[in-house]
């Protein structure tokens, strides 16, 4: 079978994509907004995730504009929230930026854009500030705190002055400090600890539970601002585009001086579409709903729950990449998975123990040998970056065959231990391990996606009014391995970057699309080699096939037989599928949808885990065709058996059951160009470690993925794969 096969069985081709056009939402062809419907919505600026990127550009734009945003699911379900560890800035007198950006170049392994890290990190004191401002509690250091809590007992104290970085975000979002009789927290007063790749302490925390406190407190400046409307267990599933109507940028005009790396974009190479808003399916009224808008911000998060072991929560599955993608957006590094090191080894426990324990000293052993491994492997033992220590760790695990191995930190002051990792300390006590006595069972798991959507330091990508910040979006900062704590600044600075553009945009539309030095474009036309069996095979098909390709020809019937042998084998293959199914309930296919996702992460996790190499690969993308074509005939079997429409029916038990289909069939389609773009990065760089190629490329080159949504017809690539296969 070949390997076209798991990428051209798209939600595109129609087989699984929910029909909209049936409800007036948007045009089949051009995805532009018709007729309204009683569900519609209409707002300036749709944010689609209430993560910290989400939030922050939504705080951040002016009060004028009318904004929504979605979430998936609860408000509390995103990344952020579970971020432990901190912030990086250069806030230290003894530290620089240039510092920050020398630590996060070496972490990235070649693969950071330079100009994109330096635009980011410069702008990190700017960014922790404005936390500070939006009243995000901090850890202060001992002198700090001192002032602080005399300040707040002192009824004779003077209200406090704004800050230069506090007028500088007054132009984005007034009445943003606090006023609750208390000095407003500066930059100067926050503690900082240090982690892995990291040369000194440069990280901001609240305690242990940095993004618990974070999204605390923005959500409430979020839920009482009155033109910002938060839709919890609101679902994106597609975005609106039309044709652009507006002029793009040419790449020679004056910048300011927050101008980004940019190209114009060149007709020839795609056509240019603008984003008007999206299909969104509301889970509480169980309904879809059309939400028009002048811009849209992606800000989803990542694609952890692709995998078995993952920090993420279950939203995270990489929808918003897949919406971009098909919306005209390129794709870039997508097969850069971080593995924290450290994740709870306990059962299915998705917690993660940070990584500050091991930058105040904690340490990885052996557990059958006690011999702490780290510090023969890396001269920065514990504190290498995360790709080399979890590496490490995949490698003891493999020899010890216990499944973890064990972070100490008992040999540390156990009052600072409980003082400054409270919520580790509570969480593992509960599961009757004592941090300050015991040692903590831990093992890597999936944790963070390096690339993603294509865009510039400030969240413009390939389509017109389309932004991306946070996860989701690829600017180039992470490189090949992320440095630990980027990611929050990241968000919040690209967050508040889209802010100061947006309106700009908005007044007077032109766009510029992200620049990529060094692109290496990944090849989705089914050219992998696969294993020595599956190619014996197709070696012996293709010798059949030729014979009767003769004789065929002779005749000048080729064509003809060929689409006969296709319809006799799908009419028999979907007679046989149908009667059975026929006789059995639908939740039985509800049964067979959640194996395959649970296979799914269990299959990604083994083959495209910490190591890779070519024929796990290639095993994989066999299995993700084949659950495809299931996909594919599940829809058609149920076109004959039902007279319904995707996502329109009253029936609730079948349309969650279509919605799940719709979900899989997205998740199928992202795991198929992870797995490619891994194939055909034939090095060892970063997160990205392959057996069989252990050692660096000559080159560093960026896997970049067209968005081959706007330019190819997948029913007619599925036809010819089909006759080609039938002979």
């Amino acid at each position: 079978m070949s390997l076209v096969a798991a990428t051209i069985l798209t939600i595109d081709e129609g087989l699984l994509m929910p029909d909209y056009e049936s409800n007036n939402a948007v045009n089949a062809t051009e995805g532009t907004v018709n007729s309204a419907t009683a569900t519609d919505i209409v707002t300036d600026v749709l944010i689609i995730g209430a993560g910290l990127a989400g939030i922050t550009t939504a705080l951040a734009l002016p009060k004028t504009l009318k904004i929504t945003v979605l979430s998936k699911a609860g408000l509390e379900e995103c990344s952020s929230h579970y971020a432990q560890g901190g912030i990086a800035a250069s806030l230290d007198k003894d530290d620089s930026v240039n510092d920050h950006i020398a630590d996060t170049l070496i972490a990235g392994a070649g693969l950071c854009a330079p100009d994109n890290t330096s635009r980011i990190l410069t702008k990190g004191q700017q960014a922790v500030q404005w936390l500070c401002s939006q009243g995000v509690p901090f850890t202060q250091t001992a002198l700090a705190a001192q002032k602080q809590n005399y300040s707040s007992t002192d009824s004779l104290t003077d209200s406090p002055t704004d800050s230069p970085a506090d007028s500088a975000t007054d132009s984005l979002n007034d009445g943003s400090n606090q006023s609750n009789g208390t000095t407003q927290l500066t930059t100067a007063d926050l503690h900082l600890t240090k982690e892995g790749g990291h040369g000194c302490r440069r990280v901001a925390h609240a305690d242990d539970a940095t993004g618990l406190h974070t999204m605390q407190a923005l959500l409430a400046k979020a839920q009482l601002a009155t033109n910002i409307t938060i839709l919890p267990y609101h679902e994106a599933l597609q975005l609106l585009t039309s044709s652009a109507s507006t002029p793009v940028a040419p790449s020679t005009a004056v910048k300011s001086p927050n101008a980004i790396t940019a190209i114009q974009i060149q007709p020839q190479r795609q056509l240019l579409r603008q984003c008007q808003g999206a299909l969104v399916f509301d889970h509480t009224k169980q309904q879809q709903l059309t939400i028009t808008s002048r811009a849209v911000v992606i800000a989803s998060g990542g694609l952890g729950q692709l995998f078995a072991r993952a920090s993420a929560p279950n939203v995270c599955v990489g929808d918003g990449v897949m919406m971009a993608w098909q919306a005209g957006c390129r794709l870039a590094n997508l097969e850069f998975i971080q593995f924290h090191p450290t994740g709870l080894a306990l059962a299915d426990s998705s917690f993660l123990v940070s990584e500050a324990l091991r930058g105040e000293g904690g340490h990885l052993y052996c557990p059958l040998t006690a011999e702490r491994f780290m510090v023969a492997i890396d001269p920065r033992a514990e504190l290498a970056p995360r790709d080399i220590v979890a590496r490490a760790i995949a490698a003891q695990i493999a020899t010890n065959g216990l499944g973890f191995v064990h972070l100490d930190v008992s040999h540390l002051p156990a009052l600072f231990l409980t003082q400054h990792f409270p919520q580790i300390y509570q969480t593992l006590l509960a599961l009757g391990i004592d941090l300050t006595t015991d040692p903590i069972p831990v093992a890597p798991t999936a944790h963070y996606s390096c690339g993603g959507i294509v865009t510039c330091s400030d969240g413009l990508t390939d389509v017109m009014g389309l932004y991306a910040a946070g996860e989701v979006a690829y600017t180039g900062l992470h490189g090949a391995n992320r440095l630990a704590s980027n990611s929050l600044l990241e968000c919040v600075v690209v967050g508040r970057n889209i802010a100061a553009h947006l309106p700009t945009y908005l007044s007077a539309p032109q766009w510029t699309a992200p620049l990529i030095d060094n692109d290496k474009l990944i090849s989705l036309s089914g050219c992998l080699v696969l294993d020595k069996q599956e190619s014996n095979k197709q070696l012996s098909d293709k010798q059949s096939l030729s014979k009767n390709k003769s004789l065929s020809a002779k005749n000048g019937k080729l064509q003809q037989q060929a689409t006969n042998q296709q319809s006799s084998k799908q009419q028999s293959s979907e007679q046989q599928i149908i009667k059975k199914i026929s006789t059995e309930n639908y939740s039985t296919q509800s049964i067979e949808l959640a194996t395959i996702s649970i296979e799914l992460k269990a299959l990604m996790s083994s083959h495209l885990g910490i190591t890779r190499n070519a024929q796990s690969l290639q095993q994989a993308l066999i299995q993700i065709s084949h659950w495809q074509q299931q996909l594919a005939a599940m829809k058609r079997i149920k076109s004959l058996l039902l007279d319904i429409e995707c996502l329109t029916v009253s029936n609730s038990s079948v349309t969650l059951n279509e919605l799940t289909q719709f979900q899989l069939a997205r998740q199928l389609q992202l795991a198929s160009l992870i797995i490619q773009s891994a194939y055909q990065r034939c090095e060892s760089r970063g997160g990205h470690y392959r057996l069989d190629y252990p050692t660096l490329a000559n080159q560093a080159t960026v896997s970049v993925i067209e968005p081959e949504a706007a330019e190819v017809n997948y029913a007619q690539r599925y036809q010819a794969y089909a006759m080609a296969e039938s002979g």
